[in-house]
């Protein structure tokens, strides 16, 4: 993460660094909202387009990360509803702008735990799920390709996979 100095002027090594951080994890995070690849790109570059309108005010660095996880998942709302036609009311607030802090919050540190699960897993489940999540429209000959593994091999692996982490999270509960 960068330090509170870099954040306001955020020079190219601390923008590589954070795209490299939260990137996946935003598009995650835009796609669980049910958007297709090219709603999830518009919602993701959304948070970023936000985040760089937002710079100036920033107070508190650390909480960059699930700023972006939240302000992707407030735009990726937004585009779903849009999609569907939906209109909010004239007298009410944009969900954007009357964010939820407790469910940020819990939001935020299940992420983290997740994600610590996930690390914590052998190859090649913690590859296949890392994958699947940062591009979640990848291909199996893609997979098999990245990963080394038979295309055959790619769906059983990952509910094997997934059934692993599963278990690893409800160990934590």
């Amino acid at each position: 993460m960068p330090s509170e100095k870099t954040l306001p002027g955020l020079d190219q090594a601390a923008w590589e660094e954070l795209v490299a951080h939260f990137d996946g994890r935003m598009w995650a995070v835009a796609r669980a909202c049910g958007l297709g690849p090219a709603d999830a790109a518009d919602a993701v570059q959304g948070a970023w387009l936000r985040m760089v309108e937002s710079l100036d005010g920033i107070r508190d660095p650390e909480r960059i990360g699930a700023w972006l996880i939240t302000t992707t998942r407030h735009e990726a709302v937004r585009l779903a509803r849009r999609s569907r036609g939906e209109r909010p009311a004239a007298d009410a607030l944009p969900e954007v702008l009357v964010p939820d802090p407790a469910a940020s919050v819990v939001d935020a540190e299940f992420g983290r735990r997740l994600w610590l699960r996930l690390d914590g897993l052998a190859e090649p489940c913690r590859s296949l799920l890392r994958l699947y999540a940062l591009h979640p429209d990848a291909k199996y000959a893609q997979i098999s390709m990245r990963l080394g593994l038979p295309m055959g091999s790619i769906g059983p692996t990952r509910s094997r996979c997934m059934s692993r982490l599963r278990a690893l999270i409800e160990e934590e509960r």
